[in-house]
């Protein structure tokens, strides 16, 4: 599970952020890519936009299941 406490920085406010154990595999941006962004200077992944609508919050939450390092968190 996700650790609130270790978020990446670039993350956005909201319930959804990813934490510093991403390796950064593409999961989530292929999943959620008006969500999820890359930083591609430190290798990892973060939220670049909390969902809007039901349908981007399926794609979180489907994201967020995928994730092979459990690194997506959810505060909701």
């Amino acid at each position: 599970m996700a650790d609130k406490d270790a978020k990446n920085s670039d993350n956005v406010d909201g319930k959804y952020y990813v934490d510093e154990n991403c390796i950064d595999c593409d999961v989530c941006r292929q999943t959620a890519p008006d969500c999820f962004g890359h930083n591609e200077d430190e290798g990892f992944a973060f939220v670049m936009k909390q969902p809007e609508s039901e349908d981007e919050e399926e794609l979180c939450k489907e994201a967020l299941e995928s994730c092979p390092v459990e690194a997506i968190g959810d505060d909701g």
